[in-house]
């Protein structure tokens, strides 16, 4: 029985062990976040050091760049999305070479945007320009695919 007790104890200690170091991590991740905020989901916080996921706009942002008529390249995206997951990897680089900005709102944490932007799914890439929807791009696709999107845009 003592022992049950003891190994118990461990367990309990080795749990606490790990939300500490799990806390310090995550403070650490969250200092000048581009969220502007430390209250953000774990699925979002475990993507601030992810290079495909530098490009981080708020809504607030992304509506006055919307409205002030230039171009615009919006992805919505969630951190819990297998096809985000599968397609930001493509759509980033691509996008990187063929020198286009993408801005990316994160729809898990801004809930809003799926009515906003009347969103059906994610991953959805679209294009704004003179302050209107021109075109859009939803779910996973390849590279080649992302390539003819961009090439498909008059501007």
């Amino acid at each position: 029985m003592k022992k049950l007790g003891i190994i118990g104890g461990v367990v309990i200690l080795l749990f606490i062990g790990i939300i500490v170091l799990t806390n310090m991590t995550n403070s650490d991740k969250l200092k000048d976040n581009p969220y502007g905020t430390e209250n953000l989901q774990q699925p979002t916080i475990d993507l601030l050091d992810d290079e495909n996921y530098q490009n981080i706009i708020l809504p607030e942002d992304l509506e006055k760049k919307i409205a002030s008529g230039e171009e615009v390249f919006a992805y919505m995206f969630s951190p819990v999305c297998v096809h985000c997951k599968q397609f930001t990897p493509k759509l980033m680089p691509v996008a990187k070479k063929e020198d286009i900005q993408i801005d990316q709102l994160n729809v898990y944490e801004y809930e809003n945007a799926w009515t906003t932007y009347q969103l059906e799914a994610t991953p959805t890439l679209i294009y704004f320009k003179d302050g209107k929807e021109v075109t859009r791009l939803v779910g996973d696709h390849s590279e080649d695919e992302v390539r003819q999107f961009f090439a498909s845009i008059e501007k």
